[in-house]
């Protein structure tokens, strides 16, 4: 039976929490290359924009487990605000809601999986 008081069982759960987390990231970022390319592929900073939450979310991994964990629920705050801009400008901003209510969701489980 494991236990997360188990050092290496927590830092396993610390690490698969912040690869989902910096999933979550790559899906963000991969949205604003559909609207991109529906336009003609013209607009370089939704594309720019669209590879920098993978980028960012890959780099997280590489740090030790927990500032991990505060990286990618940083990433995943960045998106938001970043979403927030893109999104009216692709016809997105009915889904603003329910993007706000996952970055709220999957930021805070980072970070109290990082200070627990």
């Amino acid at each position: 039976m494991w236990a997360l008081d188990d050092p290496v069982v927590s830092a396993r759960s610390a690490f698969a929490l912040a690869a989902y987390a910096a999933t979550i990231a790559a899906f963000l970022g991969g949205v604003h290359w559909g609207p991109a390319l529906r336009e003609g592929g013209l607009a370089p900073v939704p594309l720019v924009w669209g590879v920098m939450p993978q980028l960012a979310g890959w780099l997280a991994l590489l740090l030790p487990s927990y500032p991990s964990l505060l990286a990618c629920s940083a990433v995943l705050v960045l998106c938001y605000i970043a979403d927030r801009r893109l999104y009216p400008e692709a016809g997105l901003a009915a889904w603003l809601p329910m993007r706000l209510q996952l970055t709220v969701v999957a930021s805070a489980s980072c970070v109290v999986a990082a200070v627990a």
